[in-house]
């Protein structure tokens, strides 16, 4: 089996940077992508669930890819999120996707339109066939409504159909079954916790896709760091201050949604810090007010990034 894309380390999801018309912002979207390759990480993936990918027209999901890609040019691989409801309109993304400077593809299950787990491997073998890119499976139930066992993905790795996995799960335990369940060459396990990134790496993870890294990609490229070299003081210390960061998420309360108050916080965020130049965020989604915008900010100062 080839080398993989992306062997290890650190991909964050990028936001999206909207201006006030809801239209992608490309100069902030440029200086993010900058930001991000100057802090040191390995991968970049665009059009995942922080970057709203479920509420983007398609032409603002490419045109991001575009930019990403641009920007990147090569220093990094960048993964495309092809995420949508079943196995053609996601095919149609894969198509897009590769023609718009994707070195991989991020695929969940289908959603919405009523499958089951026995279904998912001719999913994700359609995906493969029909476009010749490396393709990383995202489980994530808390948005497609079912988990993506390990046995599915280990049928995938075996025939070489998948490449990888993003495991957004919050399932320690079926993270833990999922490593020593595969055993396919080159297969890559990446999670998507910011809070137990430490531990997922401990457990044998190859890399971290952590929503904060947009926010203190830094910060992660060094717990990454410490996890490799088998420093795990220095990794669990990284990690208390990243899960106390990541709290940031809630500053919305039960004001707004969750999903809002933590795309709104990592916006603002950002705004914070000087790296992109507003904090819009799709429709419908509700907008952080001047006091919760405040509490941000006294999470980065907490964190020494203000």
């Amino acid at each position: 089996m080839p080398a993989p894309v992306l062997d290890h380390g650190v991909v964050p999801p990028l936001c999206t940077p909207l201006t006030p018309e809801r239209e992608l912002d490309v100069p902030s979207l440029e200086r993010l992508t900058g930001f991000l390759l100057d802090a040191g990480v390995h991968g970049l993936f665009v059009t995942g669930s922080t970057g709203e990918v479920a509420y983007l027209p398609d032409d603002a999901r490419y045109r991001a890819l575009d930019v990403v890609a641009g920007m990147a040019a090569g220093q990094v691989p960048v993964l495309a999120g092809i995420v949508d409801t079943a196995t053609p309109r996601v095919i149609a993304h894969a198509h897009a996707a590769k023609a718009h400077g994707a070195r991989a593809l991020v695929a969940t299950a289908p959603f919405y339109a009523p499958t089951a787990a026995v279904e998912f491997p001719a999913h994700f073998r359609a995906i493969r066939a029909a476009v010749d890119l490396p393709l990383i499976a995202y489980d994530i139930p808390g948005s497609v409504h079912a988990k993506l066992p390990a046995t599915v993905v280990a049928e995938l790795a075996a025939d070489g159909t998948l490449d990888g996995v993003k495991d957004s799960s919050g399932d320690l335990d079926g993270l833990r079954t999922l490593l020593e369940l595969v055993d396919a060459p080159g297969f890559r396990v990446f999670t998507g916790s910011e809070t137990m990134a430490d531990v997922a790496m401990f457990l044998g993870s190859h890399g971290l896709v952590p929503g904060l890294g947009n926010v203190d990609p830094h910060g992660f490229v060094r717990l990454f760091e410490a996890a490799r070299r088998g420093d795990w003081t220095a990794a669990a210390a990284e990690q208390r201050r990243l899960r106390e960061l990541f709290r940031m998420i809630t500053v919305g309360g039960t004001r707004i949604g969750p999903y809002a108050s933590a795309v709104g916080a990592f916006k603002y965020a950002l705004v914070a810090r000087g790296i992109i130049a507003g904090r819009t965020t799709s429709l419908p989604m509700a907008a952080l007010d001047d006091a919760e915008q405040a509490t941000v900010r006294a999470y980065l100062e907490r964190a020494g990034l203000s």
